[in-house]
């Protein structure tokens, strides 16, 4: 499993503020589940697909606890987006100042963690880190195509 390394365009490339809402978010696991709530009204304010939806909050989810539990930001700042007609972009950016290392482990069975980035990899089109020109640090985004 490794990110993919064709970036498509970011967020902030986006010129329609109507399609993307980004949200800034204290670093604290608290705060997955308010950028979780906040992107899933969102997505049902763009009338998107209900599984492209879920998917989409599930991606975002998963990206912000990595970005809470394996960095050491005061501060992340989540971002979802209409890139292209049927293209949905999911971002979430830290202040990690190391890139390319995205925390690699083997759960077990019985382990509770440790699957985040596998289920990004299974359920995201692409998927990838870039430095953040909005933070100076991580970007790990995440595509969904309709």
């Amino acid at each position: 499993m490794s990110p993919h390394t064709a970036s498509s365009p970011q967020l902030s490339d986006v010129a329609s503020p109507e399609r993307t809402h980004w949200i800034e978010l204290p670093g604290h696991r608290s705060s997955v589940g308010v950028a979780r709530r906040s992107v899933s009204a969102h997505m049902a304010a763009w009338r998107l697909p209900d599984e492209m939806s879920a998917d989409a909050v599930l991606l975002l989810s998963e990206l912000a606890a990595n970005a809470v539990c394996h960095t050491s930001s005061v501060r992340i700042l989540c971002g979802v987006g209409l890139i292209a007609d049927d293209c949905l972009r999911v971002e979430v950016h830290d202040h990690a100042y190391a890139i390319g290392g995205l925390p690699r482990c083997e759960p077990g069975p019985e382990d509770e963690r440790g699957r985040g980035l596998f289920l990004v990899d299974e359920i995201a089109d692409t998927w990838g880190i870039d430095r953040s020109r909005l933070t100076g640090g991580n970007a790990v985004w995440a595509t969904l195509v309709m």
